[in-house]
């Protein structure tokens, strides 16, 4: 399932190498709701932990994410289950007509203003 969230970037967190095939990094967008402001964690991964390297706290964020859940048995032998929102792709939202994009694969894109 495919969805996007717009806020503000609260923390960004070094990128985590679980093992040497999986890595994981996680940020918190800050987002307003009403009389209260929710602070949800994202996570990328694998080749899309780069798309945190140009955000910095405080940067106007659209994030497009895939809402995952699995099932876990664990020690004891009963079912937990876990969700994670994989974030794909990060657009900034910056306060003039120019906006940057950031995809997996690292390129920016600028997009210049119309003629009128």
């Amino acid at each position: 399932m495919s969805f996007e969230a717009n806020g503000k970037i609260n923390q960004v967190y070094g990128t985590i190498e679980i093992n040497e095939k999986f890595r994981k990094r996680e940020f918190i967008l800050e987002i307003e709701d009403g009389n209260y402001t929710q602070f949800i964690k994202f996570q990328t991964t694998q080749d899309r932990c780069n798309l945190l390297d140009e955000i910095n706290i405080g940067d106007n964020l659209t994030v497009h994410f895939n809402l995952q859940g699995k099932p876990y048995e664990n020690k004891e032998g009963k079912t937990v289950y876990y969700n994670n929102l994989n974030a794909w792709k990060i657009e900034t939202q910056a306060n003039t007509a120019n906006n940057t994009n950031y995809s997996s694969n690292n390129e920016t894109q600028d997009f210049e203003e119309p003629p009128f």
